[in-house]
Order: structure tokens, then sequence, then C-alpha cells
């Protein structure tokens, strides 16, 4: 593949750096800060290109004393929540949300980590960043808490498109392998397409078609096909990835995250209720705190917008900074595996396969 470019900020083999839309999200830069801190500390090789409201963040970053692994870009528009994709291209071109993906296009960033608007910031890194040769349409992927070896698999598409085609869900199927072989460090993923049962008599048209065709194209790329999957399979330790339509996935993973959360609320009540039941509480405290960890959706918040010629991580709207840190983790963790450039050849077509020396 054509090498890229040096980022003009550092030596990329030392220092990783993180746009980030610090503006975005429903608590502020102040939360967005915190997370920026807090995964630091984690990852000393961590450097960040801050765009917002620069008299403000300079306060919170300072606050936090990061100023040195920090530079600022002042922009003053902000993509609200309720902003429509439409209208942030018409009228968004200074904000910060744009300004943050420039900075992946401009090859002075690695990753750009957004709270964001998801329909905003799926438009404008398309636009930004176009779509990988070959991809129709890109998708948004998640690390989903399971039951196998890794603790984790890989589910797409949740959202950025509710519409996928025989053909969309073979290349969510090859990226979600590239995914899962680059992030998760799996070398062979087992792959499912999520229907309402496992027969092969049902489920839509297209999904009969795909059915086939991941069939067919498991050898060469490099994945075991599982067949159907129900969403029951969704936490197994049976499957690594699990390919589905924006709608049905962005469904599961609400629902998901409403009932992990649901869990942890139901808990803490009932071993608050009683004198008794507070004091078994006590005494189960640390087998409780690992339950607790084990849902907290923040520990895996961030999907990864894949398909385009640059690495978007998408962080939920709500985080706070545990959440945040998760998603610059993730964001980390990506490009130290150049999986940008992975994934674009493994995806260069659908039949296309790369070469072993291109393997993504």
């Amino acid at each position: 593949m054509k090498s890229e470019p040096p980022l003009p900020h550092a030596d990329t083999a030392t220092q990783i750096w993180v746009a980030v839309d610090a503006m975005g999200g429903d608590r502020g830069p102040s939360a967005v800060v915190a997370g920026m801190a807090k995964a630091a500390k984690d990852h000393p090789d961590l450097r960040f290109i801050v765009h917002g409201d620069e008299e403000e963040l300079s306060k919170h970053i300072a606050k936090r004393k990061i100023q040195n692994l920090c530079e600022i870009r002042n922009a003053s528009g902000v993509v609200s929540m309720t902003d429509k994709p439409s209208q942030v291209m018409r009228h968004g071109k200074d904000t910060s949300m744009w300004s943050a993906i420039n900075s992946v296009r401009s090859k002075e960033a690695h990753v750009c980590v957004s709270c964001g608007n998801t329909g905003a910031l799926m438009a404008v890194s398309m636009v930004r960043l176009r779509k990988a040769a070959g991809v129709n349409r890109p998708a948004i992927a998640i690390l989903w808490p399971s039951r196998g070896k890794t603790g984790f698999s890989v589910m797409l598409d949740v959202g950025a498109d509710i519409r996928a085609d025989e053909t969309d869900l073979l290349q969510y199927a090859l990226m979600g392998t590239s995914y899962a072989r680059n992030g998760l460090g799996i070398e062979r993923p087992r792959v499912g397409l999520l229907n309402v049962g496992t027969e092969e008599h049902k489920g839509r048209a297209e999904l009969k078609i795909a059915h086939g065709l991941l069939e067919d194209a498991a050898e060469k790329g490099k994945y075991d096909y599982c067949g159907f999957v129900e969403g029951s399979d969704i936490p197994s330790a049976d499957v690594d990835v699990i390919v589905t339509d924006g709608f049905t996935g962005n469904i599961a993973l609400k629902t998901a995250e409403g009932t992990a959360t649901l869990i942890r609320e139901t808990l803490s009540d009932a071993f608050k209720h009683t004198p008794l039941s507070r004091l078994a509480a006590l005494l189960a405290y640390t087998s409780l705190r690992r339950l607790s960890q084990r849902i907290d959706p923040r520990r895996v918040n961030g999907g990864v917008f894949l398909g385009l010629n640059g690495t978007v991580v998408k962080s939920h709207g709500s985080a706070d900074a545990t959440g945040v840190a998760a998603a610059i983790g993730l964001a980390h963790r990506l490009a130290k595996v150049e999986f940008g450039s992975k994934l674009v050849a493994r995806v260069a077509s659908a039949t296309d396969f790369p070469t072993d020396d291109e393997e993504g």
C-alpha cells in the first residue's frame, strides 16, 4: 500500500496524537478534559489536539495539569445533540467537531474522538475523510462484553445506517474481522450473522443471500463463519464478530445499555433495603464491585467508524470522565496497531482480498 506522509507533530513511533472534539457531549468540556487526563495516566505516549473554545479549554486543561500534552485549536461553534446532520453540513465548518475531523484529514492526528451528535459526526466524517475504496456504507462497530477469551466481541453496524443489503453485510463482516484481529488480537475471528433464528430458512431475503456470501468468503477472508446467530448469542463465547444492519444493532445496543443500568440500580436498591441486606452487601463488596465493573457500559464506551479514510471513535454523549477515558484508550490502541491502513487493505473490495503483506 502507498505509505502515508509523517504526522507533522511528532515521531509517530513514540507519540499517539488524538484530535478531541471537546465541546460535544452532554457533560461539556470539563468531563472531556478530565477523561483526557485519566487516559494520559494510563498511556504516557498520548498527546492531544483539543478543539473548542480556547479560553474555556485552557482553564480545564490547566486544572488537570496536562498543558504539556495538549495543543488547543480554537473553534467557536458547537454541534448540539439536536442539530440535524444536514444543518451541520451547511453551517458547521466553524465547529469543534468539524475542526477535529480535519485534524485527521490533514494527518496531524492519528484518530479523532468525539462525544457529539452521532448523525452529524458520521456526516462530517464521510464528507471530510471520504469512504474507503470499495466501501458502500460505513459502519459503527462497538465492543460487546462476552464470555469469550478476550472478554469482548465486536458488533456492527450499531447505527451508522439503518439499511444494509447483502453486499453491505459482507463488507461489515470483513471490517469486523479486521477490528477483531487488530483490536482484540483474535487471529481467526468467528463471525455470526444476526437473525431471528439460526435456521437457514428464516430471515429477510438479503440475510439469506448474505448468509451464502459470508460462507463463501470465509476461507479467503481468514475467518470462521458460524452462520445465523440470535440475540441471546451476542454475549456468548461462541462468536467474535456479530454482523447486522444499523437499525437492529442500535436497538440491541440501547437495550443492553438500559438493562445493564437497571441491573446495577436494582442491585443497589436491594442491598440498601434493610440493615441485614446492607450487612450482606458489605460482606459481598468485592464480588459486587467486580460485577458492577463487568456490566458498566462506560468500560467499553466508544464506537468506531469503520470504512473511512481515517479513524473516528464516537464516545457516548453522556459519557463521564471514565467513559471518555475508555474511548480515548480505544483510540490509542487502534492507532498503535495502525488499524486504519490495515482496514483499508482488508475492505478494498469485498472480493479482492489483500495479500499476506497487506493483511489486516
